[in-house]
């Protein structure tokens, strides 16, 4: 994303929903932030896994999808590049 000055609180952030620009699908509404403690930059947002057995049965990993791979923030969603899941994962 751009070097753009977006002003934004995190409750804003979480109502917005994830879309995967890649292949469409929803990645669903974020459940956390990473934030560098000493710049003060968003570096990341956290969305939650794919579910597991039918979504029933727990989540996999959260998925962290870095600042960079975020293409648009929008009113009600926010665009993302999120092709590789494999690198997105949280450790």
């Amino acid at each position: 994303m751009s070097d753009e000055i977006f002003v934004s609180s995190t409750l804003d952030l979480k109502l917005k929903e994830v879309i995967n620009v890649i292949d469409g699908k929803r990645m669903g509404n974020i459940t956390d932030i990473e934030i560098d403690v000493e710049s003060g930059r968003l570096t990341a947002i956290v969305v939650p896994g794919v579910g597991k057995f039918l979504g029933l049965f727990g989540r996999n990993e959260d998925v962290v999808i870095p600042w960079d791979k975020i293409n648009k923030i929008g009113m009600d969603v926010i665009l993302v590049e999120a092709g590789n899941f494999g690198e997105l994962k949280r450790d």
